[in-house]
């Protein structure tokens, strides 16, 4: 390993952490359609992590949180939800890396914890959702073999239409 690299533990949520994971939910935003309200979206954002952390770690949820050189380098919440077809899938509710960190294996560590979560669980599939303006997550999660199964359109109209 050369100098100014170190490795990436995974280890489970704590009390102490929520300040520094909730500081990360900002990074969220980033790939919403442009005609969402922001401030809508900044709120929304912080009480799916506040929500993910209280919580906490259980048979159908967890929260698993990356560490780099001491220090809180991103997280990923996991559950299980029901898919259409009555399967119950793990889902990736959120994951984040704190921007310092990106590009370090932080995020790849994170959906690997959450992928052996899923296992250690008998579950078959974990799914995902992403802003489709997110293009370098798609890009990442693609990356990591996740295929693209469903697509959401929106189309912003007003009154007058």
């Amino acid at each position: 390993m050369s100098s100014g690299q170190s490795t990436v533990v995974i280890r489970p949520y704590r009390d102490e952490d929520r300040d520094a994971l909730v500081a990360l939910a900002p990074r969220l935003t980033e790939g919403v359609a442009t005609w969402r309200d922001a401030d809508a979206v900044a709120m929304a954002v912080r009480g799916w992590v506040t929500f993910s952390l209280d919580q906490g770690d259980g048979d159908n949820h967890g929260v698993l949180v990356g560490v780099r050189g001491g220090r809180v380098a991103g997280f990923v919440t996991v559950t299980t939800r029901r898919h259409f077809t009555g399967q119950t899938d793990a889902y990736i509710g959120e994951l984040v890396v704190a921007a310092e960190a990106e590009r370090m294996g932080v995020g790849r560590a994170l959906v690997g914890a959450a992928e052996s979560w899923a296992r250690d669980r008998g579950l078959r599939h974990i799914t995902l959702e992403t802003g489709a303006a997110n293009v370098r997550a798609r890009s990442f999660y693609r990356a990591l073999g996740y295929a693209e199964e469903e697509v959401r359109l929106s189309k912003p109209v007003s009154a007058g239409d």
